[in-house]
């Protein structure tokens, strides 16, 4: 049932598939969020929205060097179009101050070719994202991440299936 059915805009967002050499895939767990499955149990790839006109690709780049410190990552792939999705029914209308009842993605697959010291979840001058992160392999991915997001991640890892483990 929509709460909501005045808020029908997706913010426009990118999501980031960053992998290691060995093709595993990076995710973290969202600081201090309470969710429909409880805190602690949420983890992510790095995701953000796209400034004004801001190219998306270049919205990557900059949405995963502002919440993960990583700079050392080329972009290897882009999934075709755009993915959809909607938060759950009791948080539209309160997250992103009201604005949007979801997210519209433009996903990227990323190459680490950094050193993991690198990593760094609370990046001077941008608010903290993730208290923890791993290396998963994308099989395991839709087993860790929160529901709502699933059927977005299952649309997209087939695209990058093939870079990685």
């Amino acid at each position: 049932m929509n709460l909501h059915p005045e808020i029908t805009a997706y913010r426009p967002c990118v999501g980031i598939m960053l992998l290691n050499p060995e093709g595993l895939v990076w995710i973290g767990r969202r600081y201090q969020k309470k969710n429909d499955e409880g805190t602690g149990k949420w983890w992510q790839m790095p995701q953000g929205g796209i400034d004004g006109n801001e190219d998306p690709a270049t919205a990557a780049l900059r949405e995963l060097q502002e919440e993960t410190a990583v700079t050392s990552a080329t972009i290897i792939a882009e999934a075709p179009g755009w993915f959809t999705y909607d938060l759950p029914g009791h948080l539209i209308g309160k997250s992103w101050n009201g604005r949007w009842r979801g997210q519209k993605q433009k996903w990227f697959a990323l190459r680490f070719d950094g050193d993991e010291t690198e990593i760094d979840l609370a990046p001077p001058g941008h608010k903290q994202e993730f208290d923890q992160w791993r290396w998963v392999a994308m099989d395991d991915l839709l087993d860790l991440i929160v529901p709502f997001k699933r059927e977005v991640y299952a649309a997209v890892i087939p695209h990058f299936r093939h870079l990685g483990r």
